[in-house]
């Protein structure tokens, strides 16, 4: 067994084998233990030591997430939740999955996200709230929040990328499934000044056709597997 032990002076790089444990210093993490190093431990483990130290260091790296098994979801299920006929939601999910892009509108209180969601989980044929991501425009919405900006931290500021930036990246990691990016009150927002270059990608036939950021320069692109739906209050009247 090899590994690396990030200690507070020196990284070190343990190794275990039947006979004795032995701790090696002057390594990198792109050295290879061989031959040549038997011979030059500084430090003899017992088992308990050298089991102490495996508990450090599997509590300094981060533990991968358990995949918990999402409930099904069908066409059924959808019909059973929302108030609409099997041709309306047939037509519904043939312009969403052409598109690339839809929106809900209607009056306060008549489940527009209620919907959003079930349609998206009716797609996704699971209840996989991972995939979905949900946010709200307002007025004040900027692209450095949606795409990526500079943000104040301890030692000045630093370009942090945005919401809809990080789920396209989520999305592009996993290509063979799709992703919703739900947007409420979308007609509030200022659609050209939180999108700005990416505007136009938008559309399924720009779908992975590629543009430099604003602040980056780094060429990005909205991956197919990507679906929006935006939702609009038609009884707003401030707009």
């Amino acid at each position: 067994v090899k590994a690396l032990f990030k200690g507070n002076t020196e990284d070190i790089i343990y190794t275990n084998d039947s006979e004795e444990q032995k701790i090696f210093s002057g390594f990198t993490f792109a050295s290879i233990l061989d031959d040549d190093a038997k011979g030059q431990y500084i430090i003899k483990l017992t088992a308990d030591e050298y089991n102490l130290l495996m508990d450090i260091i599997r509590e300094a790296n981060e533990k991968p997430s358990l995949e918990v098994k999402s409930e099904s979801y069908t066409v059924d299920n959808f019909l059973s939740d929302v108030f609409m006929t099997k041709d309306s939601y047939n037509h519904l999910r043939a312009k969403l999955e052409i598109k690339k892009n839809i929106i809900l509108q209607g009056a306060p209180g008549v489940g527009k996200t209620f919907s959003a969601k079930r349609l998206a989980y009716s797609i996704m044929e699971e209840k996989d709230d991972n995939r979905i991501c949900f946010v709200q425009f307002h007025q004040n919405y900027s692209y450095e929040e949606f795409i990526e900006g500079y943000k104040p931290d301890e030692e000045g500021f630093k370009l942090r990328k945005g919401i809809f930036y990080n789920f396209c990246t989520q999305a592009k990691n996993d290509p063979s499934r799709p992703y919703f990016f739900i947007i409420d009150e979308i007609n509030r927002g200022n659609l050209s000044k939180i999108f700005g270059e990416l505007l136009m990608l938008v559309e399924s036939a720009y779908r992975n056709e590629r543009v430099a950021l604003l602040y980056s320069g780094e060429k990005f692109y909205i991956p197919e597997n990507l679906y929006i739906i935006g939702m609009m209050n038609t009884a707003d009247r401030s707009l």
